[in-house]
Parts: structure tokens; C-alpha cells; sequence
């Protein structure tokens, strides 16, 4: 292994997670005790910052408010999505990462972020060699999506999985209140792959969660949608479903992309969002009071129900990048491994090529999903439940959560 000395720079880049900053102080926190990281920087809005020359030094901060990282939501550096071309179409950022690379003497580039970061994070790493520039670069996983090639999970899932059970849980008490029965739609994030929505179903094992639950692993009818709900809303008095937002039609199509819902004949064009959509048919089609429920951003950044296993295994991811870095190591993303020791769950780092991980999605393993499609099968159940374990330890003041307040100190 060759030595190699000089700065390191730090982003994170797409959505946030309730954990993302657990990561960020894994790396944070870990190139700076490490004597051959010289300097770290952060960068504003990930990958853009490299380019407007706007990066944070983090060995400015003060101690404590990084440790508080690890309970802060959303991401304290700044995100972006900005999908980089093709070096060999157009190498203008390329070039212009190069610059500001050799300005710092950045040796080190740890990239946070799903599917679209590692491609930014391969592109740069192949960019490097190609042009013979000295830099390990290192991509963090990061999606509450769980859809990330090569590793048993991703930081960031477990939180949101379990920000939605116990939504699920809560809102199962509230629509039961009444001596008339209510349907409840709750829409859950997740375009592609269901992970998320398929976590709804860790409510229905404990006893309060929805009857039915749809994911985009299977194709959507809606006929079928509609006399499931109004099946069980007459043997039970209350219906509650669970759908990701990325359902579609057998022939492609996302169902909150309809134009018109399966009860209007007039070709009016629905509004709203696919809760309020299939609220409204399954009003139209059973005449009971119905809600419909997005829960938006609140999965993502509900950082008192996170779970403490996945504050401690994103920080671990963090620590792992920088170690494995500076033991000459470059061109992956840290991934997870899990085993059972007697019968205790365990997770371990991996690693895994950057090329491999780009643009390649995971999704919800078919036999995982029952049978009709409207609901999940125990293997899901196993898989989550070890991930969610734990309670956050929350910095408070005055009974509301203290987070990390960074001074962002721009380098010079």
C-alpha cells in the first residue's frame, strides 16, 4: 500500500434521509483523527459545490455540534441531483473538478448518495485514472429506497421503514374511532421499488396495519383495487391500504399519471396526488368516507422514530469509506453484509465496484409479495424487523430536538 497524503473532500448528493448526516459524521469525524487526511472539506450541494469552489472546512466546526450530526435529519451540507455527461462527450466539469482538486490537493472524495451519486462518484473515479491523477474516491450508499446494487440494505431504509409502521399503527387506532367505517389510502414513497411500502406491512403483523398493500413489483388493476376494498369494507367496517407511489398499469403506466380515473367517464383529468386519485375512485365505487394520505417528506425526515441500529450502521458506513481509502483502496461503494450469530442479527461492511452499483436498482424479491399482489409475505417481515431495532438518543432543549448547527466555514 503507498501512502498517500492530502485533503479530502466530503458530499452528499439526492434525497435526504433521517440518517444521512450519521454518515457524514462517520466521515467526517474519521478523516479528521486520520493523520493522512491533511485537511477535510465539505461541499455545498454535493458535487456542485466542487464546481463553484464552495466547500466548508470541517476542521473549523466545533466537536460537539458534528456529534449531534448524528441525530440531525436531511442533509446538513446541502443535496443536489445534477447528473453529470459523459467525460468522453463532454469533460468541462471533469476538467473543472481536476482544477479544483489539484487547488486543494484533494487525495480523497467520498461521495454520499443512491443509484445516480455513484454514477457521479464512477465517472469521477474513472475520470482520475484516466488523466493519471493520484485520488481514491469512495462512494457512502445512502437511499430510504433500499434500491442499491450489492448490499443486503441501505442507510437511511430502516428509519423511513420504520417511521411508516408506526404511522401505520397510529393513523390504524385513529380511523376506527367512528360507529361508520372510513377506507384510508396512505401513499408511500418509492418510484420504482417497493421496500417502503412493503414496511406498512411490519403494522399489519403486529396487529394494526393496513389489509391491503401495493407494490410496483406487480402490475396494478384497478378493478381488482376496487373490489378488494369494497370486499373487505363490508365483512370489517374499515378498509386501510398502503400503496407505493410508483404503482403502475400492466402496460407501464404510473396510476398517479392517469388522466382519468377508472369511474370517470368525462376524461376529466385527476388532480392531485395517487392517494387523493384512488381515494376518490373508491369513493365513487363504495360511497364511504374515505382519506386519502401522503406522507411525503415526513418518512424521510422523521428523525425521533429512527432506528438506532440505523444511526450505528450509517455512521459505520462513513468510517469505512475513509478507512478503507486510506489503506489504498478506490473505486467502490461500502456496502452491507448481514449474518445471524446466534440467531443475533449482525451487519458488516463490503465492498462493492462503483460500476456495478451505478444505475442498477434493486427491487422487493417477487416470491416476497403475496400471491394476488395486495400484500407482502414473512420473509419481508424477517428481513426488516432486524433493521429497525433501537431507539435514537436525542439530544433535546427544552423538550424539542437540539440539532447540528454548522458554521460552514468557507475554505480559502
Amino acid at each position: 500500500m503507498s501512502t498517500l497524503v492530502g485533503a479530502a473532500i466530503f458530499g452528499q448528493s439526492g434525497g435526504p434521509t433521517s440518517v444521512i448526516n450519521a454518515s457524514a459524521y462517520g466521515v467526517i469525524r474519521t478523516a479528521l483523527d486520520n493523520p493522512n487526511i491533511t485537511k477535510v472539506y465539505g461541499a455545498e450541494h454535493g458535487i456542485k459545490g466542487v464546481l463553484a469552489d464552495r466547500l466548508f472546512d470541517m476542521g473549523q466546526e466545533d466537536a460537539h455540534e458534528l456529534e449531534l450530526l448524528k441525530n440531525t435529519p436531511s442533509s446538513a451540507l446541502g443535496s443536489c441531483r445534477y447528473k453529470m455527461a459523459d467525460p468522453d462527450v463532454d469533460d468541462t466539469d471533469y476538467k473543472r473538478i481536476l482544477e479544483i482538486f489539484k487547488k486543494y490537493n484533494v487525495r480523497y472524495f467520498f461521495y454520499n448518495g443512491g443509484n445516480d451519486s455513484m454514477d457521479t462518484c464512477n465517472k469521477i473515479s474513472k475520470y482520475m485514472q484516466k488523466v493519471g491523477y493520484a485520488c481514491r474516491v469512495m462512494g457512502v450508499p445512502k437511499t430510504i429506497d433500499n434500491d442499491l446494487f450489492g448490499t443486503d440494505h441501505c442507510p437511511g431504509f430502516a428509519s423511513a421503514a420504520k417511521y411508516i409502521a408506526t404511522s401505520c399503527m397510529e393513523v390504524y387506532q385513529d380511523a376506527r374511532v367512528y360507529d361508520t367505517g372510513m377506507v384510508c389510502v396512505i401513499e408511500i414513497m418509492g418510484r420504482h421499488a417497493g421496500w417502503l411500502a412493503g414496511a406498512a406491512g411490519l403494522a399489519t403483523e403486529y396487529g394494526a396495519g393496513p389489509d391491503l398493500i401495493y407494490l410496483p413489483e406487480t402490475d396494478f388493476d384497478m378493478e381488482q383495487f376496487l373490489s378488494d376494498v369494497e370486499r373487505i369494507y363490508k365483512e370489517k367496517g374499515n378498509c386501510m391500504v398502503a400503496v407505493s407511489e410508483g404503482i403502475h398499469y400492466a402496460d407501464g403506466t404510473f396510476v398517479s399519471e392517469a388522466k382519468t380515473s377508472a369511474t370517470d367517464g368525462f376524461g376529466h383529468a385527476q388532480l392531485g396526488g395517487l392517494a387523493a386519485l384512488l381515494a376518490d375512485a373508491v369513493k365513487q365505487r363504495t360511497g364511504a368516507k374515505v382519506r386519502g394520505i401522503e406522507l411525503s417528506l415526513l418518512q424521510r425526515c422523521g428523525a425521533h422514530l429512527a432506528s438506532r441500529t440505523d444511526i450505528e450502521e450509517s455512521v459505520m458506513s462513513g468510517q469505512a469509506a475513509v478507512e478503507n481509502a486510506v489503506e489504498g483502496i478506490t473505486d467502490k461503494m461500502v456496502g452491507f453484509e448481514r449474518s445471524y450469530e446466534n440467531g443475533k442479527y449482525i451487519c458488516k461492511t463490503k465492498l462493492i465496484d462503483l460500476a456495478d452499483v451505478a444505475n442498477t436498482e434493486k427491487k422487493v424479491p417477487r416470491e416476497w409479495i403475496n400471491q394476488a399482489g395486495n400484500g407482502i409475505e414473512k420473509p419481508f417481515i424477517d428481513y426488516v424487523l432486524p433493521l429497525i431495532q433501537g431507539e435514537p438518543v436525542l439530544p433535546r432543549q427544552d423538550s424539542l430536538p437540539r440539532f447540528a448547527k454548522l458554521k460552514k466555514v468557507l475554505a480559502k
